[in-house]
């Protein structure tokens, strides 16, 4: 398991909140020891793209005439900030054998998170990577929550999204991926008709896109 109980040292003294309220402000004035700190970057996109998304809900959900529950945000923001956080460090091949090359824990979460934004249809909740990423080649399974769109097809809209993770992390990484599983647990409005209903799901469905 990864030693999430270090946040101030791994955000380089930063929390969340200041985080937020630093984008509040159009990152300004710039902040060198935010800007300069690269688990604050990553807070910093998957913060971005989150208020993005959130954006678009809140507009659905007036036009909807929907009741609002936000504690799925509460819960989003709170993995934001914990896997933000160095982590592990996962070596890379060097290039020579007086070098050494690592990434963080951190930073393949912020990938992981970004490639599950781009492919659409869905939100990352939680991210877990299980297994020994400190050694190479050992088997590591990819553990993801999400939240999908209503109107969306469950099982075609995890598959996009766990192509594109695979997808990255071949791309960035030398990590051994035995397997990327996603559990969607709610469903929230992506878009307005006459049949929708009024309040999101709140159904677990399997990474396989079957309803449990």
């Amino acid at each position: 398991m990864t030693d999430f109980d270090n946040e101030y040292d791994d955000l380089d003294g930063h929390t969340i909140d200041e985080l937020s309220d630093y984008l509040d402000r159009g990152r300004t004035p710039l902040d060198p020891s935010i800007e300069g700190s690269a688990g604050c970057r990553i807070a910093l996109n998957s913060l971005e793209r989150l208020r993005q998304i959130s954006k678009s809900l809140v507009e659905v959900d007036a036009a909807a005439e929907a009741p609002r529950n936000d504690d799925w945000l509460g819960g989003i923001l709170e993995s934001i900030g914990r896997e933000a956080r160095a982590g592990r460090d996962i070596p890379l091949l060097p290039p020579s054998p007086r070098a050494t090359l690592s990434v963080t824990e951190g930073a393949v979460r912020g990938l992981i998170r970004a490639a599950g934004d781009r492919a659409g249809g869905l939100i990352i909740g939680r991210c877990r990577l299980d297994g020994d990423v400190t050694v190479p080649g050992t088997p590591i399974t990819v553990s993801i929550d999400a939240s999908v769109f209503w109107g969306e097809r469950i099982g075609e809209t995890v598959d996009r999204a766990r192509e594109a993770i695979y997808s990255a992390l071949l791309k960035h990484t030398e990590l051994t991926i035995a397997s990327i599983d996603i559990t969607v647990h709610d469903v929230y409005f992506a878009q307005v008709s006459d049949d929708q209903p009024d309040e999101p799901g709140d159904g677990s469905v399997s990474n396989e896109g079957d309803v449990l």
